[in-house]
């Protein structure tokens, strides 16, 4: 799979391109016959982020030929938002020839409304007409609701006349998903875009397939892909030395020293069987073929660091290998490992000279169970050194979360640290860049072998080394399209039992976002939402939809982002509170309650309206959301209107009255040791029972305090003194949000943010700051764990487009 690489170049063909739906075979088949490269857009407001964002991708962009690249991009997004096919390849003249298929809808804009792109109204040819963006020109046909356009003349013609697909192609691409960011089909059969993926030139000569379809994801941290490769049996390709063979775990990393800059893996479960195949496949050189007995080796490995190498054999049986490397002599010891020399050398690696090409060395060691042969004696000790103290690779975090893509067992395994992509990268480039991607501490292409083909899984991500206990972190920096609107919110990603992150910008889109930065998708909205969003599960079976509201329409997404039976609701009148979510006893039976004014309207989760429900109207402009609280076994939904606060039955009846009038201030009503909980304007605890009875507390707090509680802990911030339970702690002087109290692993956690300071601050129950706090915020904190480690994750508005994720060790 040497055109990984190209992968990475073509991604930058997608920054402007947008949603797109699973290919139909029409699209398909409009596609031209020399294409090598095609390209196909899953998910543009992911990808286009995930490239913004990208580490490495930034650094790509700086190499000249792509620079050229950009020239050649059309503004797809401005063309349609859905879906789009890009096919690559060149000719004679090794010219790049690239041509976009983009179905065209009702939403579609006329091309000549589009900015920069101009019509040339006189050329038409044969339904040609001529295209000109960003000084190129372009030649398109539309037919049936499907515009090809190309920068080539003759494959715009050929597209009047769509051919008969490929039975191959099209069952390579039919096999993906189409629920990653992007697909790329490649065809190896020809020697363009044949990007190097080893330092060595042979190598890199050597075919590896025939076709290859991949699938990939792009976030801040990392470039996953998954696919499949493919090549004829007949033909001398270096998948196929491994066919009728078993993989075996890769289990090199766990002899090797943590600062190794590469290593490439390969493992069988018989040697014979590819011994033959690389026989046949003329990838031996038969008059130097070796007699030596492979048959309790189940893994050959090559290592090498800046400036030492060395060849690693695995044994099932050391005994016997040990007895088989004949001729042979202790040169030294060290730290009571004996290190061999060979009088002739270990001239049996030349069997895998196609894949590990390295001068057969005259030295090894023997660790477990495993064979290490150098010419450089030094590296062999630092070896034994590394094993004995346990600093190898394997116990590194950035190779231990490396493998969390990868799988246990493959035909093969190539690794290299952030050194090894650069010079990789440079290979591939007139320009000799030293790139900034020292984060990107493990990489990895894997290749597990079944029947006629090879999966492929290919890993560049980031890591940062954890200082120490008690640390924070920065995982990621998300930027966005636009200034956010309002405060990054968590909800449940019931796909793994994760969190997601959701956001709305300043142009009302709505973004759903992993926990790793990559963002699922963006849904524009008529305004903005009130309040924060709520969580459902409509069908009862354990998929959860998104709740929320703008000031017109009631929404319920699923997790695609996409409506749920009749929703959204559209409202004449104006809503004036975020929608209130009850589940009285916790059976699903969920109640959707809207205000509306001094209004309120009931729905069940399918939104029709609630008929038993008997409250309709109060006598004030209702001021606060209204909530469920249950005491006891009883039922009590409550909001505040005018100077008293109501509270009904789950039915809408009122309970009861209040005894007096209150001048509420501006904070929620909450349920704090049974009694409803609020504030007055004259910074007063007020607790109300559900008799209707007032308490009064004196709390000396000014007139634009916060508070916050849940059902033991009460909290405060008046000025800038803030109070959790009954300690009192004073901050500097500033512009705070409200204080939010999280309960996460049986302790109580308080976040208040400083907007003029730009700090975010995070104290436990005894009023005491968490270590390394604050942080850098721009916004309220939200606490929690979001993903499958045990460490707490803090999410907060960075920069005025951007989200940043902390990690607390």
């Amino acid at each position: 799979m040497k055109k990984i690489w190209f992968a990475f170049f073509c991604f930058l063909l997608f920054f402007n391109c947008e949603n797109s739906k699973p290919e139909s075979l029409s699209l398909l088949s409009l596609v031209p016959e020399q294409t090598e490269i095609l390209i196909k857009i899953n998910s543009s407001e992911g990808l286009a982020n995930g490239l913004k964002n990208n580490a490495l991708i930034n650094e790509i962009v700086n190499y000249s030929q792509i620079k050229d690249l950009q020239t050649l991009l059309l503004p797809l997004y401005e063309i349609n938002k859905k879906q789009s096919l890009i096919a690559l390849s060149k000719n004679s003249n090794d010219s790049l020839e690239i041509s976009y298929i983009i179905p065209l809808s009702k939403e579609s804009p006329s091309l000549d409304s589009i900015d920069g792109l101009k019509i040339d109204s006189v050329y038409n040819t044969f339904g040609i007409h001529k295209l000109e963006y960003n000084n190129q020109t372009f030649y398109s046909v539309i037919k049936d609701s499907i515009l090809f356009a190309s920068n080539t003349l003759a494959i715009a013609k050929k597209s009047q006349n769509p051919t008969v697909v490929n039975s191959e192609i099209e069952t390579l691409y039919n096999a993906s998903s189409g629920d990653k960011m992007v697909s790329i089909l490649i065809n190896h059969n020809t020697s363009f875009f044949n990007p190097k993926l080893f330092k060595d030139s042979s190598l890199n000569a050597i075919k590896f397939s025939k076709y290859t379809m991949l699938e990939g994801d792009i976030s801040q941290n990392s470039i996953l892909f998954n696919g499949i490769t493919k090549a004829n049996d007949s033909t001398e390709s270096l998948i196929n030395i491994f066919k009728n063979t078993i993989p075996q775990e890769n289990n090199v990393a766990s002899i090797l020293p943590s600062n190794i800059e590469s290593f490439t893996s390969l493992t069988f479960d018989n040697y014979d069987r590819i011994k033959n195949n690389l026989l046949r496949h003329h990838l031996i050189d038969t008059s130097n073929a070796t007699n030596f007995n492979f048959h309790n080796i189940i893994e050959v490995c090559q290592a090498k660091t800046k400036t030492q190498e060395a060849a690693i054999i695995r044994s099932l049986d050391p005994s016997v290998t040990l007895d088989n490397l004949s001729a042979k002599t202790i040169h030294d010891t060290y730290r009571n490992i004996s290190i061999f020399t060979l009088e002739n050398s270990a001239s049996f690696l030349i069997d895998f000279k196609s894949i590990l090409n390295l001068k057969p060395p005259k030295h090894f060691i023997s660790i477990d169970d495993f064979f290490v042969f150098s010419d450089d004696i030094d590296f062999l000790k630092s070896i034994i050194s590394s094993h004995q103290n346990n600093v190898i690779l394997s116990e590194t975090d950035s190779y231990k979360n490396l493998k969390l893509n990868l799988s246990d067992e493959s035909s093969l395994l190539i690794y290299g640290d952030y050194e090894e992509l650069n010079a990789i990268l440079n290979l591939n480039f007139t320009d000799d860049k030293k790139l900034n991607i020292s984060n990107y501490k493990s990489c990895a292409v894997q290749y597990v072998y079944e029947t006629d083909f090879a999966h492929i899984v290919a890993v560049f991500e980031t890591h940062k080394d954890k200082s120490n206990n008690n640390s924070v972190t920065e995982e990621f920096n998300i930027s966005l399209d636009a200034e956010l609107l309002t405060t990054p919110q968590l909800v449940k990603n019931h796909t793994n039992n994760q969190m997601d992150i959701v956001v709305q910008d300043v142009n009302n889109n709505l973004y759903l976002i992993s926990n790793q930065g990559k963002v699922y998708w963006k849904k524009q909205l008529p305004g903005k939402i009130l309040g924060e969003i709520n969580q459902i599960d409509t069908y009862k079976n354990g998929r959860l939809q998104l709740v929320f509201n703008t000031s017109k329409r009631l929404y319920v997404l699923d997790r695609n982002g996409k409506d749920v039976n009749h929703f959204p609701l559209d409202f004449n009148d104006q809503i004036t509170q975020p929608v209130s979510v009850f589940d009285y006893d916790k059976k699903k039976k969920y109640r959707l309650m809207i205000t509306q004014g001094k209004s309120v309207l009931m729905y069940d989760k399918n939104g029709d309206i609630v008929k038993g429900f008997k409250y309709r109207k109060a006598d004030n402009l209702i001021t606060s959301q209204p909530k469920h609280f249950r005491i006891g076994r009883k039922d009590h939904i409550v909001f505040a209107h005018g100077n008293t606060l109501e509270i009904l039955d789950r039915v809408g009846q009122p309970i009861t009255k209040l005894n007096e009038q209150i001048s509420f201030s501006e904070n929620e009503i909450y349920l704090y040791n049974n009694s409803f909980t609020t504030s007055n304007t004259d910074g007063e605890l007020i607790q109300i029972n559900s008799r209707g009875t007032v308490n009064h507390k004196n709390l000396n707090l000014n007139s634009n305090h916060k508070i916050t509680t849940t059902s033991k802990t009460f909290v405060s911030l008046s000025d800038n003194k803030l109070t959790i339970k009954s300690k009192t702690i004073e901050l500097d002087f500033g512009d705070y949000t409200a204080p939010k109290i999280f309960y996460i692993n049986d302790k109580i956690y308080v976040t208040v943010t400083d907007l003029q300071s730009k700090k975010g601050f995070l104290f436990d129950s005894q009023a005491k700051p968490i270590a390394n706090f604050p942080i850098y915020a721009n916004s309220q904190l939200e606490l929690n764990n979001i993903d499958k480690d045990s460490a707490l994750e803090v999410i907060t508005k960075g920069d005025n487009n951007a989200i940043i994720v902390y990690e607390i060790q």
